[in-house]
C-alpha cells in the first residue's frame, strides 16, 4: 500500500476539476448522439458535440495551468507583492 493517509482537501478539490473537465468534453458528444438519433440529422450533432466538447475541455485546461502557474508565481516570489 502507497500511503495511508487521508488526502486533503486541496487534493480531492484537483481531481473533482479534473473529472468536471473530463465530463464537458465527454457530455456533448452524448448529446449529439442523441439530438442525431431523435432528429435524424445523421452525424452532424454529433460531430458538432465532439469538436464543442474538445475545445471547451482544452480551453479549461489552459485556464486552470494558468491559473497554478500564477499561484505558484506568486508563492515563489513574496517579497515582490505590495503591501
Amino acid at each position: 500500500m502507497p500511503d495511508d493517509h487521508p488526502p486533503d482537501a486541496r487534493e480531492l478539490g484537483i481531481y473533482f476539476t479534473l473529472a468536471q473537465v473530463g465530463l464537458e468534453m465527454v457530455a456533448p458528444l452524448f448529446v449529439g448522439l442523441v439530438i442525431d438519433h431523435y432528429a435524424d440529422w445523421g452525424p452532424w450533432a454529433t460531430i458538432g458535440g465532439t469538436i464543442l466538447g474538445f475545445a471547451g475541455g482544452i480551453m479549461h485546461i489552459v485556464l486552470l495551468s494558468n491559473k497554478q502557474e500564477a499561484a505558484m508565481r506568486q508563492k515563489k516570489s513574496p517579497k515582490d507583492r505590495v503591501p
